[in-house]
């Protein structure tokens, strides 16, 4: 799970439909991203970045736990 990504949407007050919304896919698909279970493009991780004001490879980090 990518732990970063949980808490810096959480710290942005979104749910995860809100920020599926935000990134134009489906809830499955940014489920699946939180998860680690899919990596997504890069546009998509720059507009998270963007979102969480959070680098891209922390947000991306699944092993250590940087927030």
């Amino acid at each position: 799970m990518r732990e970063n990504l949980r808490k810096a949407r959480k710290a942005a007050g979104l749910t995860q439909q809100a920020m599926a919304d935000k990134l134009g896919i489906s809830l499955r698909y940014y489920q699946q991203i939180e998860a680690g279970d899919r990596t997504g493009d890069f546009t998509l991780w720059d507009i998270l970045e963007d979102i969480t004001g959070i680098h891209q490879r922390i947000l991306r980090d699944q092993e250590n736990n940087r927030l």
